[in-house]
């Protein structure tokens, strides 16, 4: 279920990203969402296949016209989301790593909450200002609104999951006996030179 970029898989995901970047660094969450953007990729190819192929035989026009005005959305969407997702995930796990290692691996709350604050800012915004606002026709203010609301749901969602979050980041932390904190030099999105 999407609604303007908001899906269901963002509780689950995003608290596996900090789960990834607490116990296991930033160089592997890095892998993780490397991997989360080519998996998005193959799905790009299928519903770009699915767009090019035309609807079924006995559609009317105003079916097939509809069936186009939908996939046609699909590029737009897809862009706003690559973007979105790389550069919210990375400012996420940035934020959380610099923060771990300025705080000393004390207070978890701010970290997760302060790193969704800057990393789903990015994302809401990106998003919805590059689908709806690039790619649509959406006014300045109905962006804003959008961006906005989804940013809010998405902070409220961390801040009440942050009891989960602890429960995980101990589980796994004890599980794995790993805590890593990354030292700033590290946080390159790329893995170049770090």
């Amino acid at each position: 279920m999407v609604c303007c970029g908001f899906n269901s898989f963002f509780p689950i995901s995003y608290i596996v990203g900090d789960v990834l970047t607490e116990v296991y660094g930033f160089r592997i969450a890095r892998g993780v969402i490397w991997l989360g953007f080519g998996a998005n990729l193959l799905v790009v190819v299928a519903l770009w296949l699915t767009g090019i192929i035309p609807g079924a035989f006995f559609w009317g026009e105003s079916d097939q016209g509809s069936y186009s005005r939908i996939v046609g959305q699909v590029p737009g969407i897809l862009v706003a989301s690559f973007i979105a997702y790389l550069i919210g995930e990375f400012s996420n796990s940035t934020v959380l790593a610099l923060l771990k290692y300025k705080m000393q691996g004390r207070l978890l709350f701010v970290r997760t909450i302060g790193s969704t604050v800057v990393g789903q800012g990015l994302d809401s915004f990106i998003f919805i200002f590059i689908a709806f606002g690039v790619f649509s026709d959406w006014s300045a203010t109905a962006l804003l609104g959008a961006a906005l609301a989804q940013w809010i749901i998405k902070i409220l969602y961390e801040a009440a999951a942050t009891p989960l979050t602890y429960l995980v980041v101990g589980f796994m932390k004890r599980k794995e006996e790993m805590d890593v904190t990354d030292v700033p030099r590290s946080l390159n999105p790329l893995g170049i030179f770090s």
